[in-house]
Parts: structure tokens; C-alpha cells; sequence
């Protein structure tokens, strides 16, 4: 292999630890708080601020992602979903996997201190503590509620997002949290179901391994209850319009729909299914308060 083949290799191989795709969400919800925290079009000044906290929370949530991959490697390598990941297959070493993740955090907290805010910096770093420590290190292997109070730390995009602009954390920011707070256990939940094989093997105690696939399923088929009432809340509050509203009771009936037909009759692939649609509810959510907040 010539230096650019293994320049261009190495560079895949650090790319994949940052979880792109999982990336990619949390910028763009982020983003969200940020639109939303703004009445009107945005400003050019506002535009570059919001720039400079798209790449300070995309640089800081990639160190979180390549930390989880270094701690989780032999677990990664033992489930089919992450086994291909360079720290599960031996392709970059522990001290690459920690100097990546080391530079990227803090290149990312300076960007964010430097150019945004240091409320947005310290939010965001506590994020990544949050997710990296409390979660990986800690919650994770020790109580199948792990995905429960973990995702505090996943629901915090539209809340840096909402700081960097304001530099405060109003209540609009606190329901956009609140609904990716309850968004999460369905969306793992109806993951690790299907997956469940691969966590009983890993060791790790998701609920599924733990309490069983029928209690599983149930507590699925509650959160998109509670789920439901979450995302009526920006309607309430005056956040958005009857565009938004519309929207969200769509996607909200049809995320509990997945979730009932999932409770009355499992199979892998339903569970699939439901994980998937999981994505487009939140996605197509957060699209829906970006028009609507337009309109």
C-alpha cells in the first residue's frame, strides 16, 4: 500500500470512530436549537456564530464517540453490529483511539470557548463527560436502566444549541430536551431487541437481557405514550404552529402504532422496523419545528 493509500485508510479509520451517521443527528438538533432560538432569519453574524457551535459541538461529540469506542472495544467485538469498528478489530491502537479523542475534545472546547460562549463550551463539555464517563464507564454495564439516565446526555443537542445563540438555557430549550430525553429508551429499546443475542453474549445488562423481551416491549409501548404528550408541548408553549402540530401527532401516532404491533405480536423484524421509524420520527420532528418556524 502506497503513503496516500495509507494516509486515505488511517483517515476512514478515525472518521469511523466519531460515528458519523450518530453525529450527523446531533449536529442537526443542535442546529435546531439554534433556529429556534433566533425570531426571524438569521443575521450573518448570527449564521457564523452558529457555524462556529455546528463545529465546536461536532468536534467535542466526535471525541465522545471515539472515547466510547476505546472503553467499549472488546465489547464492540463481540457483537455483529460493531464489530467492525478499528478499535474492536485491533486497526488503531488504544493510545491513537485516546490522543484522537484527547485533541478532538479539546480542539473542539476551544472553538466553542473562543468563538461561541463559555456557558455553550462548558455545556458541551459536560456532554461529553456525561456520555464518555457517566454513561460508557459507569451506567452501562451496571443497570439496564443505563439508556434511561444516559440519555440526559444525548437529549443535550438542541440545549447547546439554544445556549450558543442566547447564552442562556430557556424553557423552549428544556422541552426540546425533554423530548429526545423520552424519544431514546423506545428508539434503544426496540434496537436491543432484536440485538438481543449480541448483549447477553457482550454481558451488558439491557433490558431485554435482563427483564425479558415481553417487559421490554411494553416499557417501548409506554415511553411513545409519554413520548407523544412530550411533543405537543411546543405547540403549547408557542413555539410553533399548527404545521408543527399536525406533524408531530402524525409521527407520535405512528411511533405508538410500531410500538403496539410490536407489544401485541414481536418478531425481529417489526422490532427492526420500529427502530428505523424511530429515526424518522425525530428527524422529520425537528424538520417540521425548522419549517413551521418559517412559515
Amino acid at each position: 500500500m502506497n503513503p496516500a493509500q495509507t494516509l486515505s485508510s488511517r483517515w476512514r479509520q478515525f472518521n469511523a470512530l466519531t460515528k458519523p451517521r450518530v453525529i450527523q443527528l446531533i449536529v442537526f438538533c443542535a442546529l435546531i436549537g439554534m433556529v429556534l432560538a433566533v425570531p426571524g432569519v438569521p443575521s450573518l453574524p448570527e449564521i457564523q456564530l452558529a457555524a462556529w457551535a455546528c463545529l465546536g459541538i461536532w468536534l467535542v461529540a466526535g471525541a465522545a464517540a471515539a472515547f466510547n469506542c476505546l472503553v467499549e472495544k472488546s465489547i464492540d467485538a463481540q457483537m455483529r453490529r460493531t464489530a467492525w469498528r478499528p478499535t474492536a478489530k485491533g486497526e488503531l491502537s488504544d493510545w491513537q483511539a485516546l490522543a484522537f479523542s484527547a485533541i478532538m475534545c479539546g480542539l473542539g472546547s476551544w472553538v466553542l470557548y473562543s468563538f461561541v460562549n463559555a456557558l455553550t463550551m462548558w455545556l458541551t463539555f459536560a456532554t461529553f463527560v456525561g456520555y464518555a464517563v457517566v454513561y460508557t464507564v459507569i451506567l452501562k454495564p451496571l443497570t439496564p436502566q443505563n439508556i434511561v439516565i444516559g440519555g440526559a446526555s444525548g437529549a443535550m443537542p438542541p440545549v447547546l444549541g439554544w445556549a450558543a445563540m442566547t447564552g442562556d438555557v430557556g424553557p423552549e430549550a428544556l422541552i426540546l430536551f425533554l423530548i429526545i430525553f423520552l424519544w431514546t429508551p423506545p428508539h434503544f429499546w426496540s434496537l436491543a431487541l432484536y440485538r438481543v443475542e449480541d448483549y447477553r453474549k457482550s454481558g451488558l445488562p439491557m433490558l431485554p437481557v435482563t427483564h425479558g423481551n415481553a417487559f421490554t416491549r411494553l416499557q417501548i409501548l409506554l415511553y411513545t405514550f409519554i413520548l407523544l404528550a412530550a411533543c405537543m408541548m411546543p405547540f403549547i408553549y408557542s413555539m410553533s404552529g399548527w404545521l408543527y402540530l399536525v406533524v408531530a401527532l402524525l409521527l407520535s401516532f405512528g411511533f405508538c402504532g410500531y410500538a403496539w404491533a410490536l407489544w401485541r405480536n414481536y418478531s425481529d423484524a417489526l422490532s427492526r422496523k420500529t427502530f428505523r421509524f424511530s429515526l424518522i420520527h425525530l428527524s422529520l420532528l425537528f424538520a417540521a419545528l425548522l419549517v413551521d418556524h418559517y412559515v
